[in-house]
């Protein structure tokens, strides 16, 4: 296996980095960037909103060989050294992108100020179920999971209200490199991270959609008790009339919780920055 190559989109607007937070947004299986796109228009006065791509998918280049979903999170911290080195960030991700947050969080937790995982377990599927839908595209393309994908993807009623917009990311799904897919498949064969989540010390926010069938509300839940049975802070909240795409569903709900759980964590580290300086300032005081 080998750490992929992937690359990013600026969802907010063009400034010099590191006069905001910085929120890294990553996709689930088969979507692009636009995944993030108004949620990521709704945050951009508040955070630099830079959005990554799966290996195959939107910009990013083909896999030319397997790689697990830690692999995924090694290469999102290259991203991010690759346009703010050593900077930490704050990251949300959707499904895959999920899984890949908790690698972060677990791999990388000190490059992260916060974690939203949404739409997402701690183990997703069955091992054989993803081998099963690698060997499928594969052998016959990813326009072979349109159907299947659009059912699962979106709450009811979602492409009869956005017909244009879900037709525009069912196409991320078409045009996606059929192996650079399957290969991700097959990372999320091999993930299973439910005896690692205690190691997670960044604070987190669980998002689920109540209509999701992939990762359920009851996959969040799971998440925030193995988080806090290892002395982390994290909560789960779950949307009603969401499937398994909540930024693009509801970028409007997802915006204001991001941004009020971003507004927390920034607040709270400032704070402990001015104790921390206030102790050493002190310490320093003659008696």
């Amino acid at each position: 296996m080998a750490r992929p190559t992937v690359k990013a989109v600026l969802l907010s607007p063009q400034r010099a980095l590191g006069d905001k937070p910085l929120l890294i947004v990553g996709p689930s299986l088969g979507t692009s960037s636009l995944l993030w796109t108004q949620a990521g228009a709704l945050l951009g006065d508040d955070v630099d909103v830079v959005a990554w791509d799966l290996p195959g998918h939107g910009i990013s280049p083909a896999a030319r060989e397997a790689f697990d979903v830690a692999e995924l999170a090694d290469a999102v911290v290259e991203l991010v050294d690759s346009i703010a080195p050593g900077t930490r960030f704050h990251y949300a991700g959707v499904s895959l992108g999920g899984a890949t947050g908790l690698q972060l969080g677990i791999k990388h937790g000190d490059r992260l100020k916060s974690l939203s995982v949404q739409c997402t377990g701690a183990k997703l599927g069955t091992p054989e179920g993803w081998l099963e839908r690698a060997e499928t595209v594969r052998t016959q393309g990813t326009p072979v999971m349109i159907q299947g994908s659009a059912q699962r993807w979106f709450g009811p009623g979602f492409m009869e209200r956005q017909p244009e917009l879900s037709s525009r990311l069912l196409h991320s799904l078409r045009d996606a490199d059929r192996f650079s897919y399957a290969f991700c498949c097959e990372a999320l064969a091999g993930f299973d991270v439910r005896a690692q989540l205690g190691s997670i010390r960044v604070p987190t926010l669980a998002v689920a959609g109540m209509e999701d069938t992939v990762a359920p509300p009851s996959f969040a839940d799971e998440m925030v008790e193995g988080i806090t049975a290892g002395g982390g802070t994290a909560t789960a909240v779950a949307l009603a009339g969401v499937a398994h795409l909540a930024p693009f569903e509801a970028p409007a709900k997802v915006a204001d919780l991001l941004r009020n759980f971003i507004a927390g964590v920034e607040k709270a580290g400032v704070e402990q920055a001015g104790v921390e300086r206030a102790g050493v300032e002190q310490a320093g005081v003659e008696q």
